[in-house]
């Protein structure tokens, strides 16, 4: 069923989207015309009005592009992108949206991760985790293996620990099992993908490998959901090496297990 365009936030990509049980919120990005337009507004779907409803502008985080949202069940949170106006800004901000007040509320700066785009994030129920990522600085690439966790109770960030942590890289996924986060594949700007990730235990404060035996071939821009018991790997991307290459395949992670089971072509 077609969603109506009356209303909707203007066309765009690299936005971010949350479900929150009742709406579908969707917020930043960028598009271009004669020059480069990049956003901080966005809009809520509601499927059951079939009407679209404008996030508020006001308080909002700066424009961005490919930073991440996640929903922790009365607020939206957005965290790093970035946009780029007389120079490259990598970001390390962001803002907590609440669509009941239709409104923002900054998040602590202090202890925030460094800046970066392409990272990746999960909600706990608790806390947002912020993993990975990089940026192309103006006289050096950086791809990060570190990360934060924020808690909007207490609104401070804590770090995460990077021994153990899978090698730097950026374009990966993430899933929360409901007591870890897995983080899988990515690549590290140099066009070498990896097929290889992480388990993070919040609780335990530390890593855990995922094996590479049975995994699907290493690639980045994959997709991942997390089912209940098992990290589903499909698709994705690995060019630079040789040749390009475009996935239709990919694999079941079982945590429990620690094994792959290849998905069908």
């Amino acid at each position: 069923t077609a969603l109506p365009t009356t209303g909707a936030p203007h066309g765009r990509y690299g936005n971010a989207a949350v479900w929150t049980g009742s709406e579908m919120i969707v917020w930043g990005g960028y598009y271009s015309t004669s020059f480069d337009h990049y956003l901080n507004d966005g809009g809520r779907y509601n499927p059951a009005a079939n009407s679209w409803t404008p996030v508020q502008t006001n308080g909002a985080p700066t424009v961005r592009e490919y930073h991440t949202a996640v929903w922790t069940g009365s607020e939206m949170i957005v965290w790093g992108g970035y946009y780029s106006s007389a120079g490259d800004h990598y970001l390390n901000d962001g803002g907590r949206y609440n669509p009941v007040a239709d409104g923002w509320i900054p998040l602590q700066p202090s202890g925030a991760p460094a800046a970066r785009t392409e990272h990746t994030a999960v909600w706990t129920g608790s806390e947002m985790i912020i993993w990975g990522g990089g940026y192309f600085g103006s006289s050096s690439v950086v791809s990060f293996n570190d990360g934060g966790r924020y808690n909007p109770a207490a609104n401070s960030w804590t770090a995460l620990p990077t021994a153990g942590a899978p090698t730097a890289r950026q374009d990966q996924t993430a899933v929360w099992t409901g007591s870890e986060m897995i983080v899988w594949g990515g690549w590290d700007f140099f066009s070498y993908s990896f097929n290889d990730g992480g388990r993070y235990n919040p609780v335990n404060n530390n890593w855990t490998a995922v094996p590479t035996n049975s995994a699907p071939a290493a690639r980045h821009w994959h997709t991942t959901v997390w089912t209940g018991s098992e990290m589903i790997v499909w698709g994705g991307y690995n060019g630079g090496i040789g040749s390009d290459t475009y996935f239709n395949d990919g694999g079941r992670y079982n945590p429990v297990a620690k094994s792959w089971t290849t998905l069908p072509t």
